[in-house]
């Protein structure tokens, strides 16, 4: 299902008021997405308390330069990968100094995809003191619909992880 804007403001919401909750900071680093995680975070009044930081990083020039992603791991495993997202996420965290650390990296198409990596492939990581977890997704859809399913698997993924980490 397709979340709307109602929905992910809603997810949105509720991460926020965990990471308030803890004192945490967390920080973005997108590149399918192109910001929409960031937006999404900041349509939430009082965001300012919990993130800071939202890195769009679409193409593999911007992951190497803001984020110091290796030109040979981008090169070996390509943009859309769990070796990148992992490195994503680690890196805008550390950059940062937020607790937690969040990246998204897919082919939302509609041109893009391969047999490998059709349209819809997806990683999202999320990066914290107690280490790194990469998720893949299969998302299906148009365009907007796969970046919606990315944000929404996002927020989820990141209220998730606060759950399992200790305050």
């Amino acid at each position: 299902m397709v979340p709307t804007d109602d929905q992910l403001a809603e997810l949105a919401r509720g991460l926020g008021m965990r990471l308030r909750e803890r004192g945490w900071r967390l920080a973005s680093a997108e590149s399918c997405t192109g910001g929409w995680l960031a937006k999404a975070l900041t349509d939430v009044a009082g965001s300012s308390a919990w993130f800071g930081w939202g890195c769009v990083t679409y193409a593999n020039a911007a992951k190497s330069k803001l984020l110091g992603i290796s030109e040979a791991l981008l090169a070996e495993h390509g943009a859309v990968s769990e070796p990148v997202a992992r490195a994503m996420a680690e890196s805008v965290r550390a950059l940062s100094g937020a607790d937690l650390g969040v990246a998204i990296t897919g082919i939302a198409g509609p041109d893009g995809g391969t047999a490998a990596k059709p349209i819809g492939t997806v990683w999202i990581a999320s990066a914290s003191a107690l280490g790194t977890r990469a998720e893949h997704c299969a998302f299906s859809g148009d365009r907007e619909a796969v970046r919606r399913q990315s944000v929404a698997h996002a927020l989820r993924m990141l209220s998730t992880e606060l759950e399992r980490l200790p305050a």
